[in-house]
């Protein structure tokens, strides 16, 4: 793309930072440039956005119905998964899965509870009924 034709469309990021870009100058030599948002990204990053929100709000309703744990909700949340949750709270992979069941969960212990809590930026009573205060 030639310096003169990077995408200069306001994005989510454009207020507050911009994206390095590597553009053609008029000799055709690459050099960077910033671009303050693209509106093909925006969109694709609000449709990916909304996939998100909806997953959280299935995670809720599940736990709601007792087919998940509340650490369901947290992990589509935080956008995570179990590989990283596993390596973040030092429990094996099965015992995340485990844990994601809605009974297991009922019988985890305070200092299981409290890892969980710890990885999710929340306290051990907001982690079990799911209420959120974020800043």
């Amino acid at each position: 793309m030639k310096k003169d034709e990077l995408p200069q469309d306001l994005g989510a990021l454009g207020k507050i930072t911009g994206e390095v870009c590597y553009v053609t100058d008029e000799s055709g030599n690459y050099i960077t440039q910033l671009s303050n948002g693209w509106e093909v990204k925006s969109s694709a990053l609000e449709v990916a956005w909304k996939d998100v929100e909806q997953r959280i709000m299935d995670a809720q309703q599940k736990v709601l119905n007792k087919e998940a744990s509340p650490i369901l909700f947290f992990m589509e949340l935080r956008v995570m998964d179990i590989p990283i949750v596993s390596a973040y709270t030092g429990f094996w992979k099965w015992q995340v899965k485990k844990h994601l069941k809605y009974d297991a969960f009922q019988k985890l212990s305070e200092s299981r509870l409290a890892k969980y809590a710890e990885l999710f930026e929340v306290s051990v009573d907001e982690l079990k009924t799911m209420k959120v205060h974020e800043a």
